[in-house]
C-alpha cells in the first residue's frame, strides 16, 4: 500500500472503521477523519483517532487517497468542499456507498473541471448500529469490496486502491457500475427490505417479541439500520430494486396460492428449494 495519506471524509461507522483500520494496517501511513461536528471530533479522538478534525483543509492536505464516507446524496457537495479547500488534483477520489452509478455519474464533472480521478468502492460491511461509537478496527477483514471503474482510470491506480482494500484484510472484485448497482440490490438492498418488512408485521405488537427466538432476532436484525440511510439508498437504486422486489412479491404470492389451495406438497417443494439455494451457498460469517 504506497498512499502516504489517507484521508477518510466522514465520521460515522464505516469512516471511523476505515480510520481505525487504515492506522492499524498501514502504521506508516498518515490517516485523516474530517466530520461536521465538533461532537463526533472528539468521539473519534476519544477512539484514538488523532488525526480527527472539523477542518476539512487539515483533512485533506497532503492526501492522495480521499475516501468519501458520507451519503452518496451528500458526496458532491462534499467532494466540491474538499476541492475548494486544497484537495490535490492528483489525489485518488473513492467512496464507500452502497451504490456505484449515482456517484461515477455526479462526481465525473467536479472531478473533470479541476483534475482527480474518481474510481468507486463498495466494502461489504456494516452493522445495525451507526455514528462513530459502533466504527470497529476489524470492520473490513474478511469482507467482499467491490470496486468499479466506469471512468477507465486504469492503472497503476486501480493496482493501489486494491492493494488498499486487500491490506484492509477484503476480498477484491471488479464490476461495472450498473452491474454493481443489479448484484447489491438483490443480495444486499432487498434482505434488508425482507427484514424490514418482517419487522412491521412480525412486530406489529413489539411486546410479543419477548416469546420469539433466535429466528425472530436473526430474521430481524439489520430491520434497525438507520431509516434516513436506508431510504436514499433505496431511491438511488430504485431501477435496480424495483425488479428484484416484485421478484419477491411473486414468491410470496405463490405461496399464498398454496395456502389458499391446501397443497402442502407444492408448499414442501417451495421450501425446499429456498433451503437448497441457501445451503448451497457460501455467506461470509462476518
Amino acid at each position: 500500500m504506497d498512499f502516504q495519506k489517507v484521508a477518510v471524509l466522514g465520521g460515522g461507522l464505516l469512516g471511523g472503521s476505515l480510520a481505525l483500520a487504515s492506522m492499524r494496517r498501514f502504521p506508516s501511513c498518515s490517516v485523516s477523519l474530517w466530520a461536521r461536528r465538533e461532537e463526533t471530533v472528539g468521539l473519534a479522538r476519544e477512539r484514538g483517532i488523532e488525526g480527527a478534525t472539523s477542518d476539512l483543509a487539515e483533512a485533506v492536505s497532503g492526501a492522495d487517497l480521499v475516501v468519501l464516507s458520507t451519503p452518496v446524496g451528500a458526496m458532491p457537495g462534499v467532494l466540491a468542499a474538499a476541492q475548494s479547500a486544497g484537495l490535490s488534483s492528483r489525489s485518488l477520489v473513492t467512496d464507500v456507498g452502497s451504490v456505484k452509478a449515482a456517484p461515477h455519474r455526479s462526481l465525473r464533472p467536479l472531478l473533470a473541471a479541476t483534475g482527480g480521478v474518481f474510481i468507486g468502492s463498495h466494502p461489504m460491511a456494516g452493522s445495525e448500529q451507526g455514528g462513530i461509537s459502533a466504527a470497529a478496527v476489524g470492520l473490513f477483514e474478511g469482507a467482499a469490496c467491490l470496486l468499479t471503474d466506469d471512468d477507465c482510470v486504469g492503472m497503476p491506480w486501480t493496482d493501489r486502491l486494491e492493494a488498499f482494500w486487500t491490506g484492509l484484510g477484503c476480498r477484491v472484485s471488479w464490476l461495472d457500475a450498473m452491474a454493481h448497482d443489479a448484484l447489491v440490490a438483490r443480495i444486499s438492498h432487498f434482505p434488508h427490505f425482507v427484514a424490514a418488512a418482517a419487522a412491521r408485521v412480525a412486530l406489529e405488537r413489539p411486546a410479543d417479541a419477548r416469546f420469539g427466538g433466535g429466528g425472530l432476532r436473526d430474521t430481524t436484525r439489520v430491520a434497525g439500520g438507520d431509516p434516513a440511510m436506508w431510504a436514499e439508498i433505496a431511491i438511488e437504486n430504485r431501477d435496480a430494486l424495483r425488479g428484484v422486489l416484485a421478484e419477491g412479491l411473486a414468491a410470496l404470492s405463490e405461496m399464498l396460492a398454496m395456502l389458499d389451495a391446501g397443497d402442502q406438497e407444492a408448499l414442501r417443494h417451495w421450501l425446499g428449494e429456498a433451503k437448497s439455494r441457501r445451503d448451497a451457498a457460501q455467506i461470509p460469517s462476518i
